[in-house]
Parts: C-alpha cells; structure tokens; sequence
C-alpha cells in the first residue's frame, strides 16, 4: 500500500514512517504542510493519504478536500489531538474515512489502514464514544457557516498572512482573497483579526 504522510513535526513524520515501514507499507511521499500534501498527491497518486488536522496553510481536513477533489479513490487518515464531536464531523464531511487519536496512533493507526483500505470507516474509541455521547445527550453541534475555501482564507488570515500572501498560497487574485475577507468578517460578525483568530482557534483551524 502507498501512503503519503503529512505532518509539520518531522520527528512525527519519522515516527510514524518507521512504524508503517515495520509493517510492511511504503511511505511514497512525506509533507510538512497542507500545500506540499496537495501538490505530492498528485505527482505520487498514493492510495492511502495519512494528514495531521493542525498543518500550517492548509489543515488536514481542507488539505483532504482538495485531494479527493482531484482523487476521490485515495483514502484519507485524519491524525489528531481533538476528539470534540464537531471536529469529527468536519472531517467525515470532508470525506475523510478515518479519524486517529495521535494519543492512540501506536495501535490505531495501522487497524485505521486495514479498515480504511477495505471501505470501512474507522474511529479512534475515544473519538466513538465523544459522538455517542453527544449523541445521547443530544448536544447541538455549532455549524461551521463557512465554505471549505473561506475556512482556508481563515486559516491564513490567523496565522498572520497579508492578502497578497494567501493569494498566492491558495492560487487566487488579491482581489478574490479580500472578498473572502470580508465575507468572513461579515458572517462570523466581527470586524477585526483577534475575533477571527478565536474562532479559528475553536474550529480546530489553528493552534491556540
């Protein structure tokens, strides 16, 4: 099996690439950012993309977007922290078709691959029990009332680029990025940086 492997923490990277390897699969390409992710995918056609959620420009879950925009057959593996209800939810609206505790990725990870590579969908058990229990309690999940592109221009916009930096990151015209700006000031009713770097921040978009 060809995995592709992003992470922006090398030391991850080479832990989790000598486990696979040990296991007898074949880490084809290795990224430190969701851009890199996107542009290896399509030059290396992995069957089986592995994507930590928090990489810098494009996170996990939009990087998992545009690579089954391109390549609907790869299967995707989400590595993360973050076991709230919304994040897992994101993340199989995405397509993604497996979700990973890195708390738990030693003994999940490869399960994750076998159930994910059979057309299965696999689910840490910490991130299984947070959805019934939301379930059973019947919690209102907050709604993300941003589109996939939108939450890629927040993204940036919290970790401090200029519009002229995430024209060029995400391909677009300064003038398109400023739209979205507005947009998302517009939707999230805010008027400056800080209110849209906390609402990055508790949509799992960046890192407090």
């Amino acid at each position: 099996m060809k995995i592709l492997l992003a992470d922006d923490h090398e030391i991850v990277r080479e832990g989790l690439k000598a486990l696979l390897e040990k296991q007898g699969f074949t880490v084809v390409a290795e990224a430190a950012d969701g851009p890199d992710a996107i542009r290896l995918a399509k030059e290396t056609h992995p069957e089986v993309a592995i994507l930590d959620l928090a990489m810098p420009l494009i996170n996990g879950i939009n990087a998992a977007r545009e690579i089954l925009r391109e390549q609907p057959k790869v299967k995707v593996i989400l590595l993360t922290m973050h076991t709230d209800e919304h994040y897992v939810l994101d993340a199989l609206q995405a397509g993604v078709t497996g979700y990973v505790v890195k708390t738990e990725a030693g003994s999940d990870l490869i399960h994750a691959l076998q159930e994910v590579s059979r057309g299965a969908t696999y689910l840490s058990s910490k991130v299984s029990r947070a959805i019934v229990q939301a379930y059973l309690e019947k919690r209102n999940i907050l709604p993300d009332q941003l589109t996939p592109r939108e939450r890629q221009v927040l993204q940036l916009i919290a970790e401090g680029k200029t519009t002229k930096e995430i024209a060029t990151v995400l391909g677009i015209s300064a003038k398109t990025a400023d739209s979205h700006r507005t947009k998302i000031m517009s939707k999230l009713d805010t008027h400056g940086v800080a209110g849209l770097v906390r609402y990055a921040i508790r949509r799992g978009l960046i890192q407090p």
